[in-house]
């Protein structure tokens, strides 16, 4: 695939947070204890959803899809910053580089489809809900999600080629803690327009319509969820809703002002930094967003918890 491209090193050196010296340590610890529990919050979440036959339904099918993302994202990221922050030698092999990119713009790409499908689960439970169970079936969810899933990878195999075909130049330093396809860019000489004109418009496909479905979707929520007469019915439809919405917030606002701004209007060190936020913070926050806003996660974690001190 880009074996061709002679002009590549054999490795990477990744300057990562070298600016900060001071920064390395506090955040080598941090990550060390927030990666394992954030694997755990999300296995727990697609444990209870699996169990309890309360959480049987396609809101919880796309929430153990976005947990099994949230896992995968953040293990494409995490361990290699560990090793490069623990380590003096910062490198990362080229074969590695290629895997973790297109393995980080994969999850990257999946969640932004993914959140706007859970956006549309929300609207047909609230706004149609007599045609719920019939159009949100087991098949039509295992289709959606699917095509999600495949949508994504297509994306970013056609995406991360091309970028990958570009001359390197013989430039082995990228400034940053992991290989991404904007960074990549900017150390590759030769003709790059056509390819930097292909990522604004596949940025704009995969954030900014997705994005404007979301808000669509969440227009009409709150004009059916306003005709609710019952108090306890708008606090539950708000409930649902806004633990999804401040999910899509932390993701879609630092992944924004990283793809979709113009470049010098961004801060040298920016990058480095919502690049942390999206793919390490919010896989952490997501588990218990959507467990301590979520009553029935809530108890169903609860039984879990009982059941298995209880048979020890």
């Amino acid at each position: 695939m880009a074996q061709n491209n002679k002009s590549h090193p054999d490795e990477f050196i990744l300057l990562g947070f070298a600016d900060y010296p001071w920064l390395e340590l506090p955040l080598f610890i941090i990550l060390l204890i927030i990666y394992p529990m954030t694997i755990t919050g999300n296995i727990a979440i697609i444990l209870v959803s699996k169990l309890d036959p309360r959480l049987h339904s396609p809101m919880y099918f796309f929430l153990t899809n976005l947990s099994f993302l949230d896992m995968c994202y953040i293990t494409s990221i995490v361990p290699q910053l560990l090793v490069n922050l623990g380590s003096s030698k910062k490198t990362i092999s080229y074969l590695g580089c290629v895997v973790q990119l297109y393995f980080f713009q994969w999850m990257g790409s999946t969640e932004c489809l993914l959140l706007a499908l859970m956006s549309l689960d929300r609207y047909m439970a609230i706004c149609r809900p007599l045609h719920y169970t019939i159009i949100m079936n087991q098949r039509t969810c295992f289709l959606l999600v699917s095509i999600v899933w495949l949508s994504a990878i297509t994306v970013v195999v056609s995406q991360g080629t091309v970028t990958l075909q570009l001359p390197l130049c013989g430039i082995s330093q990228l400034d940053h803690f992991l290989c991404e396809i904007p960074v990549l860019l900017k150390i590759a000489c030769g003709e790059k327009h056509a390819v930097e004109l292909m990522l604004s418009v596949i940025c704009t496909f995969l954030m900014a319509i997705p994005l404007c479905l979301i808000l669509i979707s969440y227009i009409c929520i709150g004009q059916a969820v306003l005709k609710i007469k019952s108090s306890e019915g708008r606090k539950k439809a708000f409930g649902t809703c806004s633990s999804h919405l401040i999910v899509v917030l932390l993701f879609y606002g630092p992944a924004i002002s990283m793809y979709l701004l113009p470049p010098s209007s961004i801060a040298r060190d920016q990058p480095k930094f919502m690049a942390l936020f999206y793919a390490v913070v919010t896989p952490t926050l997501n588990p218990f967003i959507y467990t301590l806003r979520n009553k029935d996660v809530k108890g169903a974690l609860g039984n879990l918890i009982r059941n298995i001190f209880g048979s020890k």
